[in-house]
């Protein structure tokens, strides 16, 4: 089951909602690498998302900083998805591109469960401030 983009997502600012469409693809990309059995291809669709969300991210800390809200617990909550998402890197590249398909259903299941949790709780905290807010709202 891949997620996908519905409005029922959006946060109400156009960045973030167009970040989280890219990342949703990015995931999508990663899990298609991780199911191929391809390490060499799983890496670099891994770091692309890696990269992706340190820039999302960094956007996100932008806006939060332009409506003034206060961003210490943000800034914290981005940085402990990063570190997991980092540690989900290390394993898969631990395994050199041999996976079973139970360590292939966990990862997926795992990077699910953290977009998932980036974009249907945590950054949807968001959407009562940004809905306040001009939809094209740029820090």
């Amino acid at each position: 089951m891949e997620l996908q983009w519905s409005d029922s997502l959006s946060v109400s600012n156009a960045q973030m909602d167009s970040d989280h469409r890219n990342l949703l693809g990015m995931l999508c990309t990663v899990e298609h690498a991780l199911r191929s059995g391809n390490g060499e291809i799983l890496s670099q669709a891994f770091q692309r998302l890696v990269v992706g969300v340190g820039i999302h991210f960094a956007n996100e800390e932008k806006l939060v900083q332009a409506i003034n809200l206060d961003s210490d617990n943000h800034k914290k909550l981005n940085l402990y998805l990063q570190q997991e998402l980092e540690h989900m890197r290390v394993e898969l590249d631990a395994k050199s591109g041999i996976w079973t398909e139970g360590a292939i259903e966990h990862f997926s299941h795992s990077l699910r469960n953290w977009m998932a949790a980036h974009i249907g709780r945590d950054a949807r905290l968001l959407k009562p401030v940004f809905s306040a807010q001009p939809y094209d709202l740029k820090p």
